[in-house]
């Protein structure tokens, strides 16, 4: 199977205006290949031309909303047996031959990080699936934890998710990636948080918050890189 036949797979959360799955979108279409593109979760009245799978995102966290969608695309007959895994707001700015496998680094230097800036339920899921790695005979595990699109294996990620079953907030692209030794080269996250000038621009990845995408120098940026429709963008004819 060539790059070019992988699907793209998306959750999607309850909302209708998303112009940060807009932009992705669109720059899906420019810069990373695909063959089809499934939505799962919500669909947006705009979008036209993508593969549909409703759910009632019931989940007591948007963790379990998400672990949930990649569940139903690991057994969905329909997708390709390894498929791309993106958020809405992951954003590819050059165009690429076919989607790397990328890392964060040592998730001991990513709880560091987290460490000194916030605390909560994700630096929780971040410590429980490093002991659960630990467990597996990982004592030193990768963090696949950034805002770029994942190659997943349906196969490798359905055991990921049955090894994780009891974590309510799995960091699942970390599990995977270690348990299945995928590798990679290393990035810093790209997520931009802020609304000023200063980013990283020297990747082909960009990643938003709602703010920074509406209100921010990123934004602006990422608009003007896509001024036209895409396919998946519903136009009267």
């Amino acid at each position: 199977m060539t790059v070019a036949e992988l699907d793209l797979v998306v959750p999607v959360r309850e909302g209708h205006a998303n112009q940060q799955l807009r932009y992705a979108l669109r720059s899906w279409q420019a810069c990373l290949p695909h063959r089809q593109v499934w939505i799962i979760g919500y669909k947006p009245t705009w979008l036209y031309g993508v593969q549909f799978i409703p759910t009632r995102q019931a989940g007591r966290t948007k963790y379990a909303n998400t672990t949930q969608a990649m569940r139903l695309a690991c057994e969905h007959p329909d997708i390709t047996d390894t498929f791309l895994w993106a958020n809405d707001d992951m954003f590819v700015m050059e165009p690429l031959d076919e989607m790397p496998v990328l890392h964060r680094g040592p998730v001991r230097e990513v709880e560091a990080h987290y460490i000194a800036r916030a605390s909560g339920s994700y630096l929780r899921g971040m410590r429980e699936t490093r002991d659960l790695l630990a467990d597996h005979g990982y004592d030193d595990p990768l963090s696949y934890e950034l805002h770029v699109p994942l190659p997943v294996s349906k196969a490798g990620m359905l055991r990921t998710l049955d090894a994780g079953r009891h974590l309510d907030v799995l960091h699942k692209r970390t599990m995977f990636g270690n348990l299945e030794g995928i590798g990679g080269e290393r990035l810093d996250d790209v997520k931009v948080l802020h609304r000023a000038p200063r980013f990283d621009r020297s990747t082909p990845f960009l990643s938003t918050m709602p703010d920074s995408f509406a209100n921010g120098e990123v934004g602006r940026v990422i608009r003007s890189s896509f001024p036209s429709p895409s396919d998946y963008e519903y136009r009267r004819r």
